[in-house]
């Protein structure tokens, strides 16, 4: 008995902790996002438009981009899950970490081919963000 409730202790520990040091997630409509020097954080998006999850679309950091004195690009996940609720795209991860202090805008466009053109085809979308690093 006192061993299984050691172990419930132990989890719930883990789990606590491991939400402390997660990565801060901001989504589309965090368009001002503070952080301080050294900071991980992830933008959350939905690769697809709503209803068309064959769609091909993609988030990629778009002209002009960061400065990179002030932020990074540090990868992309999809976290898995069971099945997506209808309607709705499939959500990535933009994972990105500040370098040191400053300010910088981040440019994030959704398409599908991403040429040159990228901004200009159908379904694509851009969001805007200022990125404010003390």
């Amino acid at each position: 008995m006192i061993a299984v409730a050691v172990a419930a202790l132990l989890i719930a520990l883990h789990s606590v902790v491991s939400q402390l040091s997660a990565p801060e997630v901001y989504g589309a409509d965090d368009s001002e996002i503070a952080v301080s020097a050294g900071d991980r954080f992830s933008v959350k998006v939905a690769d697809d438009p709503a209803g068309d999850p064959a769609g091909g679309y993609r988030w990629i950091i778009a002209e002009p981009r960061p400065d990179p004195a002030v932020l990074k690009a540090v990868g992309r996940r999809e976290v898995p899950g069971g099945p997506l609720p209808s309607g709705t795209g499939r959500e990535r991860y933009l994972d990105f970490e500040t370098v040191r202090p400053g300010r910088t805008d981040l440019r994030l466009l959704r398409c599908r081919i991403c040429s040159a053109d990228a901004a200009d085809e159908p379904g694509a979308r851009t969001l805007n963000f200022r990125i404010r690093v003390g």
